[in-house]
């Protein structure tokens, strides 16, 4: 899972500051905790945009402490950030799942791409392509 804990801290002059123990490249700040931990999963996506784009392996959560809130990367970008973390654990590179998939390399920078709204059949194929695949489930 990409639960990823995160610290809130209230503010002096009001709001809240998000930061992320185990990616220091995302904080965001809101109104009241409610807009700062939606914020959140927006500075969680870009950050770890950031290791995808600089092909670095994603940072690992740790585990929140007791009441601690966590979040995570919305549907989507799970599923694509979980493909990106089983091509790096194997050592598959971009052009080696392009061959695999038969596509061309701008669209396999597609699928890695977070602001892009992939197809989840597309996804579904890169993961099969690893011998992995994706589950969906709704809690």
């Amino acid at each position: 899972m990409l639960d990823y804990p995160v610290i809130l801290e209230a503010q002096p002059e009001g709001g809240f500051v998000v930061t992320f123990p185990d990616v220091p490249e995302a904080i965001t700040q809101g109104e009241d905790e409610d807009e700062a931990l939606l914020y959140a999963i927006d500075a969680l996506e870009t950050a770890l945009s950031f290791y995808v784009d600089d092909r670095k392996p994603l940072p690992v959560p740790g585990k929140p402490k007791r009441g601690q809130k966590t979040v995570r990367p919305s549907a989507l970008e799970c599923a694509k950030l979980g493909v990106y973390q089983a091509m790096t654990e194997q050592g598959i590179k971009k052009s080696e799942l392009a061959r695999r998939l038969g596509w061309h390399m701008p669209q396999v920078d597609r699928l890695f791409d977070l602001r892009h709204a992939s197809r989840l059949d597309q996804i579904e194929a890169a993961a099969r392509a690893l011998g992995r695949h994706v589950e969906v489930s709704v809690t």
